[in-house]
């Protein structure tokens, strides 16, 4: 259940570490497809920092309050980004699923190995 548990999130801080370095680098186009979303393109910035800030508290696992409430950003951004994908229809849900699945079996299996 270890290496289940540090498997998926090693991937979920992949993920997490692949998406803010696009909304900094690649921000016009982050932009752009938050404007089709109807979402306002200034959270791009602090939603990088959160999931930057989310993934270390996750990984250092010294605030126990702190982590859960990383893992429950993490939980509504995935739930919003899905029915963003869902109502545009881009055909985007995957990446939304993936994570939310990684998430899931992180936080559940983090429970029984780490104290």
């Amino acid at each position: 259940m270890k290496i289940i548990y540090w498997i998926a999130t090693g991937l979920l801080s992949a993920l997490m570490l692949f998406s803010a370095a696009m909304y900094f680098f690649n921000h016009e186009e982050i932009s752009q497809t938050f404007t089709s979303f109807n979402y306002p393109s200034y959270v791009i910035y602090p939603l990088a920092i959160l999931k930057l800030s989310g993934i270390i508290v996750i990984l250092l696992n010294t605030w126990k309050t702190l982590k859960e409430w990383a893992y429950a950003g993490f939980f509504f951004n995935f739930i919003l980004a899905f029915f963003a994908h869902q109502q545009a229809g881009d055909g985007e849900l995957g990446g939304a699923l993936v994570a939310l699945i990684l998430l899931l079996t992180s936080y559940f299996l983090g429970k029984k190995v780490r104290p």
